[in-house]
């Protein structure tokens, strides 16, 4: 359930009313909350039921969406944290050392924070050790890094990794 469609009945009023002042009838206010509570997932709506009026419902929605949207920035913050200061151990392998960096990005997108390929390429590119370098650098001088996939990089580091 939306807002527009406790708009759509008539019984927004009683959600945000535009008099603070206003008196709001118990039916209308009793048919809001209804439809909030239509609208809610199990474990939301446990949370809001001891709220009486639609008016509180709405408010403790907000608040609990904002807490939820604060802990998702926060979680994002950490998260390019980790991905920023991650570095290719010499003696760690580059399946294992890409699965951390592949969780880290995909952690960030399911936050809704847009990773851009490129992004990802870069950082692989820096974070390798120095066994590396010469595909790096051929990578880096030869490839467009701004079109190239994290999956192509990688290939391109399996190859010279087996041939050393």
């Amino acid at each position: 359930m939306s807002a527009t469609d406790v708009k759509g009945k008539g019984v927004w009023g009683a959600v945000k009313p535009s008099d603070e002042k206003a008196v709001i009838e118990d039916k209308v206010d009793k048919i809001a909350l209804a439809m909030l509570y239509q609208g809610l997932p199990e474990e939301l709506l446990l949370t809001i039921a001891e709220k009486s009026t639609a008016k509180g419902a709405w408010d403790a929605l907000k608040t609990m969406c904002h807490g939820a949207d604060r802990f998702k920035k926060a979680k994002v913050q950490t998260l390019k944290s980790e991905f920023e200061s991650l570095n290719m151990r010499a003696n760690e392998q580059l399946d294992e050392f890409c699965l951390k960096l592949n969780s880290l990005v995909s952690n960030m997108r399911a936050l809704g924070e847009e990773v851009k390929e490129s992004y990802v390429v870069k950082k692989l590119l820096r974070a390798v050790p120095y066994k590396f370098l010469q595909i790096v650098s051929t990578l880096e001088q030869f490839g467009d890094l701004e079109t190239l996939f994290v999956e192509e990089v990688v290939g391109s580091l399996k190859a010279h990794e087996e041939r050393m």
